[in-house]
């Protein structure tokens, strides 16, 4: 009798040790489920915030091109009016020189400015991808 007690309480040992082996298996792997769920969930909120930032550049800069097309036009008008009423030649080299020079100042500000947009706009639009990279690096290192 005493071999089929010990022999029992083997089984017996050796059931709750595979029963309680395969439970913390389960729990590792719902808890890797849900981290990855999470990361996932993280990753589209990124994605989405990121296509947002640049939509809102590309509004920026289409407004901006939008009023320097207009203020172009309008000055365009402005000079024409100016050169077809000149009293002479002279008038009309000087008028133009200098809606030329103008035109010319206000074209390069006008590209400073919508590099400066497009810049930030780039940099708004990779914020939250880079925030969610550096969030995965540092989740892979602290893993090891």
């Amino acid at each position: 009798m005493a071999a089929a007690d010990t022999v029992k309480k083997s089984v017996e040992q050796a059931t709750a040790a595979g029963n309680q082996a395969f439970k913390e298996g389960v729990d590792k792997s719902l808890n890797a489920l849900t981290e990855a769920n999470t990361l996932g969930k993280k990753n589209i909120e990124a994605a989405v915030e990121s296509v947002t930032a640049a939509t809102r550049g590309a509004e920026a800069l289409s407004a901006q091109a939008l009023a320097f097309s207009k203020k172009s036009w309008e000055d365009g008008v402005n000079a024409a009016q100016a050169l077809a009423s000149a009293k002479s030649v002279q008038e009309v080299i000087e008028l133009q020189t200098a809606y030329a020079k103008t035109a010319m100042e206000a074209y390069l500000a006008e590209v400073t400015k919508a590099t400066d947009t497009l810049s930030a706009s780039v940099k708004d639009s990779f914020k939250p991808i880079n925030e969610r990279t550096t969030a995965i690096v540092e989740r892979i290192q602290s893993a090891r």
